[in-house]
């Protein structure tokens, strides 16, 4: 579907953040648009091992809303796409994922063999991160799409504040424990233009070589 309208450097520029959507709704195609780039998203050792939950129900909305006690943005925004991370994803034998990768020829044997070890899922499980690993690559995925949402002329709204387990309710998932809610993206139009709030000065947070140098 070629519908971008501004390049990668132009969306990061222009993407805001927005708390208000107008009640138009979004085509079939501009929702699987989305979805296809979000998928696109790297993710360690290309386990993907995070899924999204694509909400659209009023019913469904409401849920989220009252998960994330009552922020208005799943009401208002006709698309709300909840980033699942699964810790566990690297248990599995994800044959197909290495038979793609050899196919396509992205991995060489040896490659493929380090993959079939899975380990460094072991050293993450001593270390107590495959949770965060796994939520760190359901955020690149949001990324990709609040990114993709901007070229596309849509405006979104990452959002925080929500009770875990009423979002697994809402979605479907509320006796997976094994399951971690990464975060919420709602979609939509936006109702105004957000002004850019501003950045710090680059000295502020980028440094060369070592942390505060």
């Amino acid at each position: 579907m070629e519908t971008q309208t501004l390049s990668v450097p132009a969306a990061i520029r222009a993407r805001r953040t927005t708390r208000h959507f107008r009640p138009d709704p979004l085509t079939p195609q501009l929702v699987d648009e989305l979805v296809d780039l979000a998928v696109q998203a790297p993710s360690a050792w290309n386990m993907q091992d995070r899924s999204i939950v694509v909400v659209t129900s009023e019913s469904g909305r409401q849920a989220l809303s009252a998960a994330a006690f009552g922020q208005p943005q799943p009401l208002e925004a006709p698309v709300v796409l909840v980033f699942v991370a699964d810790p566990t994803a690297w248990q599995d034998s994800n044959a197909d994922i290495a038979a793609l990768a050899r196919h396509n020829g992205a991995w060489n044997a040896e490659f493929t063999a380090l993959f079939d070890s899975r380990s460094e899922f072991h050293a993450l499980r001593e270390r107590g991160l495959l949770r965060e690993n796994a939520i760190k690559n359901a955020m690149i995925a949001a990324t990709y799409v609040m990114l993709a949402a901007t070229s596309l002329g849509l405006a979104s709204a990452p959002m925080n504040g929500w009770d875990p387990d009423s979002v697994k309710q809402a979605i479907g998932i509320g006796d997976r424990d094994d399951l971690a809610i990464a975060v919420l993206v709602a979609v939509g139009y936006s109702d105004a233009a957000p002004p850019h709030p501003g950045r710090r000065p680059r000295e502020h947070t980028v440094f060369t070589e070592q942390y505060g140098r």
